[in-house]
C-alpha cells in the first residue's frame, strides 16, 4: 500500500468523535497473524523512518536529512509530502505521543527499543495527526516494524497502536489534560514542548511587550508546518524574476510563487523542490525563513555615518545571511567578509555566495568569531552577529531542537553571545553599527546578553532596529514599541528572530 492509498477523507465519526467502523476494519487486519501480513511498507514511511533514526543516531536535522533522503527513494508529489508530514509531524508532537504511548505499554516508554519506540510514535502520528485510515495506519507500521525490528516487535507495535486506536485524537487530549498537575504541564504535553521551553517562551512573551497568554498560540504556531520561503537575492534576481523562473520550470500546476508579506526579497513556494529551481542551484535564490531576510534587511538599510564600504558576517555558517547581505553590499560598492568558527560549515557561506560578483566579497575565514580582530584589522562599516543560540525561535522548521536542549544549556551559550558581541564591537568603527541577532526569543539569550554587555563598555548605544526594519517592510508589521525587534511565528508567520541594534560611539 502507497502512502497515497493510506491517505483518506477522513473517517466517520459517531457522536464522540470516534471513528466509526474502525474496530470493524482493524479486526479484518488483526485476524491475521503478523507473520502472515505484508513484510514491509511503502517508501514514504520508510523515509520518515530513516529521517527519525537520523535525527536520534547521528544528531541529524530532519531539515538537512530528509531532502537527500526524498531523492534518493525518488518520492515527489504526494507521496513526498505524506513523508514530510509524516517525520516531521511525528518529531513535532512527540512529547504528545509520548504521553499518550505511555498509558497504552505495560513498560516505560524509556525500555523500549529506541526503533521501535520511533514506530510506535510514526504510527501514533497516522493515528492521531493525519487524515490516515486506520487499518492502513496500523498494518503498514506494522509491516514496517517487522522489516526493521522483526517478528516478536512486530506484535508489540501491533498490540499498542491498537490501544491508541480505541480512542480519538480528541478523547486522548482530554485525558492528558485532565491528569496535568498544573497549566505549564498541561502545555507541555498538549503542546507538545518541555516544561522549561513553555516558561521560557511565556517570559519572553511577556519580557518582549507581548501578552503571556499568547503562549498557547505560539506553542501551536511551533507545531505547525513552515511554509517553503525563498530569497532572491538583490541584483541576482527579483521576486518577479524568480516567480517566472517557477513557472518556466516548474509548471503552474506543480508549483507557483506568491510574493511574502514584509520582505521584498522573499516568495513563498508552494509546492515543488526548491532544489529544482535553477536560480536556486546558481544561487541567485536560496531558501531562507523572511525573518531571517528582515533582520539581513534591517542592518543593511540602518542609517550609517561615513563611509559604507566593508560589513562582516562574524558568524556566517552556512551562509543564507551571508549570500543576502553581500548581494546588498555589491549594490552600492560595499563588500563582505564571512567568517565561520567550523571549516565544513565555512565551505557551506562559499557555497552559499558563489553567485555573487567577486568584487563583493573580500573572502570567507575560519576562525572563532571572538578572535576576529587578530585575524583582520577590524574597521568594520556593518557587522553582523547571527550568534548561536538555543534555537528555541526556529522549531517549526527544527522541531527536534526542542527534545534536545536543556536548561543547562543557556548559561553557556549567554556567555559565548556576550563575547561574541563584545568582539564584534570592538571590530566595528566608531559610527559603525553592529546587529545583534539570534534565532531564540529566549530573554536570557536576547535583552539580557545585550544589556549585560552595554553595562560594560560607555561607547556604544542603541539604535533604532524597529525603524530600520519597517523602512525596508512591504507592508507595517505588529511591532511592540521600543527600539529592538522580535518577531514571533504565530503574529508575524516567521522564525522568532530577534534583532538589537547598535551603534559604536566615539
Amino acid at each position: 500500500m502507497s502512502a497515497r492509498d493510506g491517505e483518506r477523507r477522513g473517517p466517520r465519526r459517531d457522536a464522540k468523535g470516534r471513528e466509526r467502523g474502525a474496530v470493524r476494519r482493524y479486526d479484518e487486519r488483526s485476524t491475521l497473524a503478523p507473520s502472515a501480513r505484508r513484510k514491509g511498507s511503502d517508501a514514504a514511511r520508510e523515509v520518515a523512518l530513516e529521517v527519525l533514526r537520523e535525527v536520534a543516531d547521528a544528531d541529524a536535522y530532519a531539515n538537512l536529512v530528509l531532502p537527500p533522503a526524498l531523492r534518493r527513494a525518488r518520492l515527489d508529489g504526494r507521496d513526498a509530502a505524506f513523508a514530510t508530514e509524516l517525520a516531521y509531524g511525528t518529531l513535532r508532537l512527540q512529547g504528545r505521543y509520548d504521553a499518550i504511548l505511555t498509558r497504552c505499554t505495560d513498560r516505560a516508554l524509556t525500555d523500549v527499543d529506541p526503533v521501535v519506540r520511533d514506530l510506535l510514535r510514526l504510527g501514533a502520528h497516522q493515528l492521531l495527526g493525519m487524515r490516515v485510515a486506520t487499518h492502513a495506519a496500523v498494518s503498514e507500521t506494522v509491516g514496517l516494524a517487522r522489516v526493521h525490528a522483526g517478528t516478536g516487535p512486530s506484535r508489540f507495535v501491533n498490540a499498542v497502536l491498537r490501544r491508541v486506536s480505541e480512542r480519538s485524537s480528541q478523547e486522548w487530549e482530554e485525558i492528558l489534560a485532565s491528569e496535568a498537575p498544573d497549566d505549564d504541564s498541561r502545555l507541555a504535553v498538549l503542546g507538545s514542548h518541555p516544561a522549561w521551553v513553555v516558561r521560557a517562551l511565556r517570559e519572553a512573551l511577556t519580557a518582549h511587550g507581548r501578552d503571556a497568554t499568547e503562549i498557547e498560540a505560539l506553542l501551536e504556531a511551533n507545531n505547525a508546518a513552515a511554509r517553503v520561503t525563498l530569497v532572491a537575492r538583490p541584483g541576482l534576481l527579483d521576486v518577479t524574476g524568480l516567480s517566472e523562473e517557477v513557472a518556466d520550470e516548474l509548471g503552474d500546476r506543480e508549483a507557483r510563487i506568491v510574493p511574502a508579506r514584509y520582505a521584498p526579497t522573499a516568495a513563498i513556494l508552494q509546492g515543488g523542490d526548491p532544489a529544482s529551481i535553477p536560480a536556486v542551484r546558481a544561487g541567485a535564490a536560496a531558501v531562507q525563513d523572511e525573518g531571517s531576510q528582515l533582520v539581513a534587511l534591517a542592518l543593511a538599510a540602518a542609517p550609517l555615518d561615513g563611509r559604507d564600504e566593508r560589513w562582516l558576517d562574524l558568524c556566517a555558517g552556512p551562509g543564507g545571511k551571508a549570500g543576502l547581505l553581500a548581494s546588498l553590499a555589491g549594490e552600492r560598492g560595499a563588500r563582505l567578509l564571512a567568517n565561520e568558527a567550523q571549516p565544513h560549515r565555512a565551505r557551506l557561506v562559499e557555497q552559499a555566495l558563489r553567485a555573487v560578483p567577486a568584487d563583493a566579497v573580500e573572502g570567507v575565514v575560519v576562525g572563532d568569531g571572538r578572535t576576529i580582530l587578530e585575524r583582520t584589522e577590524g574597521g568594520f562599516d556593518r557587522v553582523m552577529v547571527d550568534a548561536p543560540c538555543t534555537g528555541l525561535g526556529a522549531l517549526r522548521r527544527r522541531p527536534e531542537s526542542r527534545w534536545r536542549r536543556e536548561p543547562s544549556d543557556v548559561p553557556a551559550l549567554a556567555r559565548l553571545q556576550r563575547e561574541l558581541l563584545g568582539a564584534a564591537l570592538d571590530a566595528t568603527r566608531p559610527g559603525g553599527l553592529v546587529a545583534y541577532v539570534t534565532c531564540s526569543p529566549h530573554l536570557a539569550e536576547t535583552r539580557l546578553v545585550v544589556d549585560d554587555v552595554l553595562a560594560g563598555r560607555s561607547d556604544v548605544e542603541r539604535a533604532d532596529a524597529a525603524s530600520a526594519l519597517r523602512s525596508v517592510a512591504l507592508k507595517e508589521p505588529e511591532l511592540v514599541p521600543g527600539t529592538d525587534v522580535q518577531l514571533w511565528p504565530h503574529v508575524h508567520g516567521t522564525d522568532a528572530m530577534h534583532l538589537t541594534l547598535l551603534r559604536r560611539t566615539r
